[in-house]
């Protein structure tokens, strides 16, 4: 699967999110190296922060699915991801992100996203 057939999983994704408050309707894509896709969207709360991002209901599709760190290859998500979720990306050790940046889809590796990532 190419990084842009990933990103348009991404957007088909973004239409099942719950987002009434922000009404910003973010969608995810994570791919497998077994092949897989798994789909996240973010879900909103009135209690804000407990809202929870797209790649982050995606990944844990993955874990669910019984994959984790190693087991996955990139990722594509209609916003570029937050600070939380750059970190979130890189345990579970991504190769590529894709995202839609200043109108364009771009990829990056996470160590692009989030220099000097902290890790255990």
């Amino acid at each position: 699967m190419t990084d842009r057939e990933l990103y348009e999983r991404a957007v088909a994704a973004a239409q099942r999110a719950y987002a009434p408050y922000s009404n910003y309707f973010v969608g995810a894509a994570v791919l497998a190296r077994d092949g897989q896709v798994l789909e996240g969207a973010n879900v909103e709360n009135a209690a804000y922060p407990l809202g929870v991002c797209a790649e982050k209901t995606a990944l844990a599709g993955a874990v669910v699915a019984g994959l984790g760190p190693g087991d996955l290859e990139a990722i594509a998500i209609t916003a570029s991801p937050c600070g939380g979720c750059r970190q979130w990306l890189h345990e579970f050790r991504l190769e590529r992100v894709t995202y839609l940046h200043d109108g364009e889809v771009v990829t990056r590796t996470v160590a692009e996203l989030l220099p000097d990532a902290w890790a255990l």
